[in-house]
């Protein structure tokens, strides 16, 4: 595979995204620091993911539906 495949669509988005991270990561008891966060399993990095997609799924939801 020839370069990253994860590039954000939007580059302009990446500080609001890694915001969001981080928010989500707090509000779900992850100990998500700046820079080197190896020493976390990947069920404790998985879940922030998962958790930043579920909102964001819930927010379109809102959106489409006039709320």
């Amino acid at each position: 595979m020839a370069g990253r495949s994860n590039r954000a669509a939007v580059p302009e988005a990446k500080s609001a995204l890694d915001r969001f991270k981080y928010e989500v990561a707090n509000e779900i008891g992850v100990p998500l620091k700046d820079g080197y966060n190896g020493d976390l399993t990947s069920r404790q990095n998985g879940s922030v993911g998962g958790y930043m997609v579920k909102k964001m799924i819930e927010a379109q939801e809102r959106q489409l539906s006039g709320r």
